[in-house]
């Protein structure tokens, strides 16, 4: 019904474009001159440099340009390179960039500065999915403002595609990639800007080869470094060794049509789709000691346990939206209706050989996600002096959230020969598992959401300033199938926030701002089904009445302007947190009896989270290198809440994240080359039963480029090329009991290592 009410909105935006074109003049939005010819885009002739941004907000701008010489795939990738942004991805992925080292519900994560629905709980969208090629900047929005939702106690990472007014004429970007293991894979991809009609009109279209071939080693013990620092042989349980392959292609298409209309007025009409298939393949050897490899333990030899899995998962995401601005009303009126989808079909298979018991376990997961949002926007601005304007604007959206997820297992006796496993991975199926629901796996999440907001905006001589208060209320509903009433929550927040800008010179600036914010519970935290034994041997209760999670929070910076382009900046951040979520221990006996316990997630306590960023992106000539670009950044980042342990950190927090690098430019044989380099620091994370240390290594890029008859460029560029490696430490627990005293029940370390992968790619423009 939604996608049908969007369709007709948007062809009778269609049907009344004649009648508003007609109003078009010379005094457009856009300026004429400032759209680039392709070849521009192609053969880069200049020096990126971070964008000095006029907005009263403090935003960080990146264009494409910045990034595009290291050929990110994705715009996860992109922000690899921005301040402040941490991954927990495995090895050379992007999926859930974590701003200020938060879990990706922390920030907004918006796409053309409107948020999209993605498959997480968290209500998270992955940018892995987004091409970087539909890219035409990025901007790190770090503090809120009562003109977008309040979901950004972090800040925001706002992805703005291309538009009609970005490009004229077209290109083609067509290469490979080359993987550690000799795996090709290609990388296709168009982008065409043009007049037409009245407008203009951008088309784009990409193909991404997706290959990701891990090595993952663990060593298990029975007890911890606390008490065993040397792991001595008896503690020793058991060694696995794990190859994961993860194989697919990305689909993506987005087209716009942009109208300037008389009077500053503009009219949009556009959207973007996303579609990914891709299969995740494991297979697991578990030994009985640490260095051998020999044949299963029946035969005389190690091998205890011989697993499998794959996963085949169909993801589509897709946003449509229609949006008119326009002088009326006596000042600037604008309204936006837009329409986002997001499917995922995951099918999840997995064997495994026990050779002790001679059985296979086989098991089976079917998950099927469909969300759904519409969304309208109006607001209207008014000039109340030549130095005050006024803004109030109110905000709808509709959301429903179909999950299900249907599973089985089952243990058929295992005849060998296990040779013939080893090559014919699930072949030897005799049967699948019969699937049914799950606990709490099949249910409905309805969201309704009514903003209204009003801003002020004003200056006086070297100083900007907003001020604004935005009024959120939110209604849900969650349907269960194993809950027989469905449970309503209900909870409205004033959230005001203000921003200040104080140019001191034309080369210094100083920004302040303050914030309310907030985040809203995770969709698994609401459902209230009991799930037995989720927790090691304890059970998990959901809670409907979570109350969102809502921060006070300030950035105060300062930004120099260097001689030519370049640009420096400093900033401090502060955010108190209230209302944090966290599992507690009801006191309810579970459902294994006496010893067993509920756990369900509360409102308990407040939190803080502060740090320092530092960037910097400038030409090099006073040093008399102008043909060189440097560009760096620096975050130290840090938190601390109190949990039934004491302090930590926010959960998987990074204390620090770095970029450094250079561009060198060669004008007289139209070639450049540059070097990126790239570390986080460490991450911890404490939940109930579970402890986990996590370290990266350190991420080299380089590229080589060359230009040719001034529309052709191909470019060498080298990535991971220090085979960076993702080290975890897991502490675990049967019970919360055993975590206090620390009585381990196992304790893993686990190594996953990934190779460098090689880029050619040619643009061709046209």
């Amino acid at each position: 019904m939604r996608f049908r009410t969007t369709c007709v909105a948007a062809a009778v935006s269609l049907a009344l474009g004649p009648a508003v074109f007609a109003q078009q003049s010379t005094d457009s939005q856009a300026d004429p001159e400032s759209v680039l010819e392709a070849e521009e885009i192609v053969v880069i002739g200049t020096i990126p440099i971070r964008n000095r941004s006029d907005s009263v907000e403090p935003i960080l701008e990146y264009d494409a340009e910045y990034f595009q010489r290291f050929e990110p795939l994705t715009a996860g990738d992109a922000l690899r390179r921005v301040p402040s942004v941490t991954f927990l991805s495995d090895v050379i992925e992007s999926d859930g960039p974590r701003f200020r080292g938060l879990a990706p519900s922390y920030a907004q994560l918006l796409i053309n500065g409107e948020r999209v629905p993605g498959g997480e709980n968290d209500r998270s969208f992955f940018l892995d999915r987004i091409p970087a090629e539909l890219i035409e900047r990025v901007e790190i929005v770090r503090s809120s403002s009562a003109r977008r939702t309040g979901d950004s106690v972090a800040g925001a990472l706002n992805i703005v595609l291309r538009d009609g007014y970005d490009i004229d004429g077209g290109y083609v970007r067509a290469g490979a990639l080359r993987f550690d293991d000799g795996e090709i894979k290609p990388s296709v991809g168009a982008v065409y800007g043009t007049e037409a009609g009245p407008g203009r009109l951008l088309l784009g279209a990409n193909l991404q080869g997706r290959y990701n071939p891990k090595i993952k080693n663990s060593f298990r013990y029975g007890d911890g470094p606390e008490n065993n620092p040397n792991f001595e042989t008896e503690e020793f349980d058991n060694r696995e060794d794990q190859t994961d392959t993860r194989d697919g292609t990305d689909y993506s298409f987005n087209t716009r049509y942009t109208v300037d209309l008389q009077n500053d007025g503009r009219f949009e009409i556009g959207g973007f789709l996303t579609y990914t298939d891709r299969e995740e393949r494991e297979r697991s050897f578990e030994y009985d000691d640490p260095t051998a490899i020999s044949g299963p333990v029946t035969d005389g030899g190690n091998l205890l346990t011989d697993n499998q899995q794959l996963q085949e998962i169909e993801q589509t995401s897709y946003v449509l939206d229609v949006s008119y601005e326009q002088l009326m009303f006596g000042g600037i009126a604008s309204a936006r209706a837009g329409f986002a989808n997001y499917t995922e079909d995951r099918i999840n298979n997995e064997d495994e050989i026990d050779f002790e018991d001679g059985e296979i376990g086989q098991e089976r997961e079917l998950t099927d996600i469909s969300d759904d949002e519409f969304t309208v926007e109006l607001s209207q601005l008014w000039e109340m002096s030549p130095t005050l304007d006024f803004e109030t604007g109110i905000y709808w959206q509709g959301k429903e959230r179909d999950t299900e997820i249907l599973a089985g297992d089952q243990d058929v006796e295992f005849t060998g020969p296990w040779d013939q496993f080893t090559q014919q991975p699930f072949d030897l199926r005799t049967s699948d598992p019969d699937v049914e629901p799950i606990d709490a796996g099949v249910n409905t999440i309805e969201e309704t959401r009514l903003d209204l907001y009003v801003v002020f905006n004003g200056e006086a001589g070297r100083v900007k300033w907003e001020a604004g208060l935005r009024y959120e209320t939110t209604d849900s509903e969650i349907t269960e199938d194993t809950v027989e009433v469905a449970r309503d929550t209900d909870y409205d927040f004033l959230l005001p926030s203000a921003s200040l800008k104080f140019d001191l010179d034309d080369q210094n600036r100083i920004t302040a701002s303050v914030a309310r914010t907030v985040r809203r519970p995770e969709f698994d935290l609401i459902n209230p089904a009991l799930l037995e034994g989720e927790i090691e041997d304890d059970d998990f209760l959901g809670n409907p009445l979570l109350e969102p999670e809502t921060a006070v929070g300030f950035d105060l910076g300062y930004e120099r302007r260097l001689a030519g382009n370049g640009v420096v900046g400093f900033n401090v951040f502060y955010r108190s947190v209230e209302d944090l979520i966290e599992l507690v221990n009801t006191g309810i006996e579970g459902s294994e009896g006496p010893g067993n316990t509920v756990y369900q997630p509360q409102n308990v306590g407040d939190g803080d989270v502060y740090g320092v960023e530092i960037d910097v992106s400038t030409q090099l000539d006073f040093l008399g290198l102008p043909e060189t670009g440097f560009f760096a950044n620096f975050s130290w980042l840090d938190s601390e809440v109190t949990d039934f342990l004491g302090d930590r950190r926010f959960n998987d927090q990074s204390d620090f994240v770095y970029n450094i690098g250079f561009i060198h430019t060669l004008p007289n044989y139209d070639a450049a080359f540059g070097v990126t380099y790239r570390e986080q620091g460490d991450a911890f994370g404490r939940t109930v039963a579970e402890e986990v240390f996590t370290r990266y290594g350190a991420d080299l890029e380089v590229f080589i480029e060359k230009s040719f008859l001034e529309r052709v460029t191909v470019r060498l560029v080298g990535q991971n090329l220090l085979n960076a490696s993702k080290d975890e430490d897991f502490n675990k627990f049967a019970s919360q009991q055993d975590q206090i005293d620390r009585v381990f029940d196992e304790f893993e370390i686990e190594t996953e290592d990934a190779g460098p992968v090689i880029q050619l790619i040619a643009r061709v423009a046209f």
